[in-house]
């Protein structure tokens, strides 16, 4: 491919559409990818959510809970996780919901914030009440409950 130094007021005439396609090819791969900003991010999710767009908050709750674990922010992961919880509650996805919370408590109590831990298997709970899922309620009344106590007795 030729490329021809364009003199002031000449306009470019291609001859070859194909280098129309290269040049838009070397444009691509040449930009530098988009860091996403996960606080940005995180406000905006809330901003969704205070608005009710409950499906739109949820979607970048994930993708916001994702980038903090990448970075290794576990609490703002556990939260975000959280967040998306509550808006498939809102929207009466329960089984969604129930699925974010637990993946918040199981992250939760692995990096030790015990106690929001127990308020997502709390949330969860609830969730399954919303189902009529008996048997999970009365499993995760029962987890609350040990992990409640475990927390009474360390002070």
């Amino acid at each position: 491919m030729v490329f021809k130094t364009l003199k002031q007021g000449e306009n470019s005439k291609w001859e070859n559409p194909a280098d129309i396609s290269l040049l838009k090819e070397l444009k691509v791969m040449s930009e530098k990818p988009v860091k996403e900003d996960s606080v940005k991010m995180h406000k905006e999710a809330n901003n969704l959510m205070d608005a009710g767009k409950y499906e739109e908050a949820r979607d970048l709750f994930l993708r916001t809970a994702e980038l903090y674990r990448k970075s290794q922010n576990y609490f703002d992961s556990t939260t975000m996780l959280y967040k998306a919880g509550e808006c498939d509650f809102a929207l009466k996805n329960y089984e969604k919901a129930a699925e974010n919370f637990m993946k918040s408590a199981d992250l939760s109590f692995l990096k030790g914030f015990d106690r929001f831990g127990v308020s997502a298997l709390d949330y969860a709970k609830d969730c399954y009440n919303a189902l009529g899922n008996k048997e999970k309620v009365q499993e995760l009344e029962k987890k609350i409950k040990e992990v409640k106590a475990k927390l009474e007795s360390a002070f």
